[in-house]
Parts: C-alpha cells; sequence; structure tokens
C-alpha cells in the first residue's frame, strides 16, 4: 500500500520551458551583481569559497568564480553551491513579483486531491530544497506548499543514484515499497525503482522540444 508520494519537479510538475526562458536566464542576470553585494555576508562567502574549491580557482577572485557561475548556469550544471546561490536570487525575483512558478493544471490537482487522500507528499529535485519552497510558494495556483511534508535536493545525493532513494526512503522511515516516485527522466526511474520504490514516467510533449533543444 502506498504511503507516500516523492515526485520530481521540471518536466513533472511543471514545464522545463518555464525553468529554461524564465528562471535560468534571470539567474545569470542578477547572479553577478547579487554576488558583488552580498559576497561578504557569511553564508554567500562559504558559497563562493565551494564553488571556488570545485573550479579550482582562488576564492578571492570573485569575478572568476562569478564567471564560472555563469558557465554553470549555461551548461545547467547540477552544482549544489550554484543551486543555493540560484535559490537566494530567485527569492528575490518571486518576492519582487518578477515571475509566478509553472505547476501544470492537472499536477496540482492531483497533489491536492493526493493530500486529501492522506498520502504524504514530497519533493526531490536538482535544485535546493529553499528554491523548490520558493518554487511551490509562488506558484500560479498560489501557495502550495502547504501539500507537501519535506523536500529533497542533491544534498541527499545524485538523482540517478540508487543510495540516494534508499536515504530519502530511511529520513521518512518509509519501506521503499510504500513510496511513489514521479519523474519524467528514465534514468532517475531506474534508480529509484533500484532502490525498491515504485515509479511512475510522466511524459508531456511539449518538454521533449525543450530537453532536446
Amino acid at each position: 500500500m502506498l504511503r507516500a508520494i516523492l515526485t520530481d519537479i521540471e518536466g513533472t510538475t511543471s514545464s522545463i520551458r518555464f525553468v529554461k526562458d524564465v528562471l535560468f536566464p534571470y539567474a545569470a542576470r542578477a547572479l553577478p551583481d547579487y554576488l558583488r553585494v552580498h559576497a561578504h555576508e557569511p553564508e554567500i562567502q562559504a558559497l563562493i569559497h565551494d564553488s571556488a574549491a570545485q573550479a579550482g580557482l582562488p576564492a578571492d577572485d570573485l569575478e572568476a568564480v562569478i564567471r564560472q557561475l555563469l558557465r554553470w548556469i549555461a551548461e545547467d550544471r547540477k552544482v549544489t553551491a550554484l543551486k543555493a546561490l540560484q535559490g537566494m536570487v530567485w527569492a528575490a525575483g518571486y518576492a519582487n513579483g518578477d515571475y509566478r512558478a509553472h505547476v501544470y493544471e492537472d499536477a496540482w490537482r492531483r497533489l491536492r486531491d493526493w493530500a486529501a487522500q492522506g498520502l504524504d507528499l514530497y519533493v526531490y529535485s536538482s535544485g535546493s530544497v529553499q528554491a523548490q519552497q520558493l518554487f511551490f510558494r509562488h506558484s500560479e495556483h498560489g501557495d502550495l506548499t502547504p501539500l507537501f511534508k519535506g523536500y529533497f535536493d542533491t544534498t541527499t545525493g545524485p538523482k540517478q543514484e540508487a543510495a540516494s532513494y534508499r536515504s530519502i526512503c530511511a529520513a521518512l522511515d518509509l519501506p521503499p515499497a510504500e513510496v511513489l516516485f514521479l519523474s519524467d527522466t528514465v534514468a532517475e526511474l531506474d534508480a529509484a525503482r533500484a532502490a525498491g520504490l515504485h515509479t511512475c514516467w510522466l511524459q508531456r510533449p511539449g518538454d521533449f522540444d525543450a530537453q532536446a533543444a
């Protein structure tokens, strides 16, 4: 019997195009000035150091780190420090009302119905937990965060490794057989299935074009 549903975001609950055409360009435009203004703050400083270490750059060369972060954005790299910084920049965009997060009509209705039926809902995305919460708090359908019990990101582990899904189930204190994972990415579904979860492949026709672009 299923007790929990774990869902991806991009291509599953929401359009890949929103992330590629709205969020990524916004972060690329806003991130440089954001870092220049906030680089002295301890949390930002730590993320700059993490980014520099991963790229093999001097941590005190902020402009070089900025250029590297922009390259990672262009390459859609799943770098944990970058995802955290993007989340901070996106928070300002949401607060300013610059955009609202896209969520498919059928997705939010289904999530609402599942929550009403007593199923526990969780998110697992390559975006940071902060970015996930912002996304669903500022959706086109209003604040959807009350529907979710928790969030997981790449600090748990890569989405294409079975160990990540075992760790999530351990954190939920649920056997994998009682959890359903939703994604548009076959490699993620294969990893979740290898860990013992049920899986469902979401195919959004418009997003196949976005993935190929």
